[in-house]
């Protein structure tokens, strides 16, 4: 069994929307859904905000290129078109995997060009360690240390005072 974090985010259209869709087609694999945050985008200043969300997803037969396909396909049906000249621009859907564990825990690596793991510049996105501090106090991204304290190094402490919660947009209620 492998297990993931998985970093999911939308900032065109129905952005809750988007990432509800995303967490249908992952199915029984969600394990754990953290709460909604409003971002600013990363990387890109002149796009709209983002919603970002965590998951823990968890599959008996899963690898970690297994995971990178499950991405790219909730990413695909989304609507998503990467644009080769912006390379952090707006999207329906981007979905990253951050973390991949063996089933005894053990941290998968890869260097591949197509899946780095850990993930590169996980450690420097407070959209992607706020959520998962939520799911997981204890967490700890291989190579950086604890995430809760990636939390206090200034590269993250801006981008994590400019996050807004959104518990108005739980992805589990139908409102």
């Amino acid at each position: 069994m492998t297990r993931a974090v998985l970093s999911l985010g939308s900032n065109l259209g129905d952005r809750r929307a988007h990432l509800r869709a995303a967490v249908a087609l992952l199915g029984d694999s969600v394990t754990a859904t953290s709460g909604v945050y409003e971002t600013p985008p990363w990387g890109d200043a002149g796009q709209p905000p983002y919603l970002n969300v965590v998951l823990i997803v968890e599959d008996a037969s899963a690898t970690a290129r297994d995971w990178l396909e499950r991405a790219r396909a909730c990413e695909s049906a989304e609507g998503r078109v990467r644009d080769p000249e912006r390379r952090f621009g707006p999207r329906t859907l981007d979905v990253d995997v951050i973390d991949v564990r063996s089933a005894d825990g053990t941290p998968v690596t890869s260097d591949d060009e197509e899946l780095t793991l850990p993930h590169p510049r996980a450690h420097l996105r407070a959209f992607v360690l706020r959520p998962w501090l939520d799911l997981e106090p204890d967490a700890v991204l291989p190579g950086h240390g604890s995430v809760a304290a990636l939390l206090d190094v200034p590269e993250t402490a801006a981008d994590l005072a400019a996050m807004s919660p959104r518990p108005d947009l739980s992805l589990e209620s139908m409102e």
